[in-house]
């Protein structure tokens, strides 16, 4: 990443920042700057105090008490600074959006349902230029082409859920973009898209960047996103600032113990062999399609069908990780259900050499043998429902001949299996998932999976809701079970570095195909179809 040559006033200089909440300071007197047409990101793990920093220099934290100097540079030459924290309401709505803009992580809460994309960038420019209606379409319209959406007139007149995550995210760039801003604070503007879709949408910012010489602070947890895109990096811990420098010197030659753990959290591989030849799981010719309406007077009578998974087989070796790997829409989740005996499927679909489906006989023995551990696991967890009953819900089903305090034993062991003790969470059966951060929830799935000993574990994107720190914990405990247990794992995800610290085999899927398939050391490190080498690209 080149570094600007030209040493630049700073466009905005922010000293001694500092946020409270009912009395408890969580930003701790932050300094920093941004020159014009710089890029800067702001790293940190959740709660780490990244996003209330951004947020804080637009006065957009509700019920905070914010000190310190935010100054931004004048728009226009011999006018004074303005001072951020200290403006006035109606000041800050005529800097919010035409000096200062904001691209929000989740696209589909930041846009207004009820209202066209077009109409949503056209209200912009009306308020912020006094275009009048024409005009502020017609420059909507275009805003929309400069982020590369295609048919840009068409797509103005769509609401936000009849786009892709992509397009919602292009049209929250427009939107942004769209009064030409001087500085763009993009809070994780990638995290809820796939590894292409963050490649792209990157690359556009730095295009759009080039193009209008706006500087960008990039909020972010995604070491591969900073190297890629900044050219300096400001490190955060706890409210405190640790580290900044230039991105090359920073991630070469990091001088805080915290940011040499956040470079260091990269999935590592730590595998053993399979310890059998005969599948757990073992799919031939796999093909899932769900109903869809005909549009006119056909739809009276009859349903089209959208196929889902087109033909795919594979086997999941006993103690061993089968990786599947795709995009949104790929067909990786629908295999997941699938396999978790949760829809209808033609093909065969067997377990230990059994019949397995919705529709099988023998479903409550093997339904025991196959269990699940969910993408996030605040909605996987009953919210009303303590930590005994969670992970100790299984036995109910599975072995009702226990009594409660063999369940309770069982509950407590599987807790211990995964880290949680007694000792670090004093009464802990009796607490709830609320009381857990993001990693000690996704332990409690696990230890729910656990607890009725089953052999193969579908993991559903397992880590990509947590920190990257957290990430690399809960991917070791992963591995370490699979030694003890011998336990299989079909892996679902569309993270390469996920698949590589865990997989012995991997299937590539597009539109609901199998693409490629083999070792994890053929698809990844030898890639022959055109989309895998992206994918494999998009993560390095």
């Amino acid at each position: 990443m080149n570094e600007p040559t030209i040493a630049l006033p700073p466009l905005l200089e922010v000293k001694d920042l500092r946020v409270s909440f009912a009395g408890k300071e969580v930003v701790h007197g932050v300094d920093f700057s941004i020159a014009p047409g710089e890029k800067l990101a702001l790293v940190g793990e959740s709660g780490s105090g990244k996003t209330v920093t951004a947020l804080s220099l637009v006065r957009l934290v509700h019920n905070a008490h914010i000190t310190g100097s935010a100054r931004l540079a004048p728009a226009r030459e011999g006018a004074p600074p303005i001072e951020l924290l200290q403006a006035s309401e109606r000041e800050l709505l005529g800097i919010r959006g035409r000096d200062i803009a904001m691209i929000f992580q989740e696209p589909m809460t930041a846009l207004n349902p009820v209202y066209t994309i077009g109409d949503q960038i056209a209200e912009v420019l009306q308020l912020k230029q006094g275009l009048t209606a024409r005009q502020a379409w017609d420059s909507a319209v275009e805003a929309l082409a400069a982020t590369g959406i295609p048919e840009p007139a068409r797509r103005a007149a769509t609401y936000p859920h009849q786009l892709s995550g992509g397009q919602r995210q292009r049209a929250m760039i427009a939107m942004a973009l769209a009064c030409r801003p001087r500085l763009l604070l993009a809070d994780e503007p990638t995290t809820a898209l796939d590894v292409t879709l963050r490649g792209q949408i990157l690359d556009l910012l730095a295009d759009l960047q080039r193009q209008t010489g706006m500087a960008v602070l990039l909020i972010t947890h995604d070491l591969n996103l900073v190297r890629r895109f900044a050219d300096r990096v400001a490190v955060m811990e706890g409210g405190h600032l640790v580290e900044q420098g230039p991105v090359g010197a920073v991630f070469h030659q990091p001088q805080h113990a915290y940011t040499r753990k956040l470079i260091e959290s990269r999935p590592a591989r730590d595998v053993q062999e399979p310890r059998g030849t005969e599948p757990v799981m073992r799919a031939e010719a796999l093909r899932v399609i769900y109903p869809v309406p005909i549009p006119g007077f056909k739809g009276w009578f009859r349903k089209g069908e959208f196929v889902a998974v087109q033909g795919a087989q594979f086997e999941v070796p006993p103690g061993g990780t089968l990786g599947i790997v795709g995009e949104s829409g790929s067909g990786k989740s629908t295999m997941a259900l699938a396999a978790l005996g949760l829809i209808p499927h033609q093909g065969a679909l067997e377990v230990v050499g059994k019949r397995w489906g919705p529709d099988s006989t023998s479903n409550r023995g093997i339904r025991r043998l196959v269990q699940v551990v969910f993408q996030d696991p605040f909605s996987s967890l009953s919210p009303r429902m303590t930590v005994e009953e969670i992970v100790g819900e299984g036995l109910l089903v599975h072995e009702p001949a226990l009594t409660m305090d063999q369940r309770r034993e069982r509950v407590y062991r599987t807790l211990e299996e995964v880290g949680l003790t007694e000792a670090q969470f004093p009464g802990l059966l009796g607490r709830y998932p609320h009381e857990f951060s993001g990693g000690q929830r996704q332990r409690l799935a696990i230890a729910r999976a656990l607890i009725v000993e089953p052999q193969l574990l579908v993991l559903d994107e397992p880590t990509s809701a947590l920190d990257v720190t957290i990430q690399q914990q809960v991917l070791k405990l992963l591995q370490r079970l699979q030694r003890e247990r011998g336990l299989s794992y079909l892996l679902i995800t569309h993270d390469v570095d996920v698949i590589w610290a865990m997989a012995h085999e991997v299937l590539v899927m597009k539109d609901g195909r199998v693409l490629e398939s083999g070792t994890v050391e053929q698809v990844l490190k030898h890639p022959q179809d055109p989309y895998t080498r992206t994918l494999v690209a998009a993560a390095a």
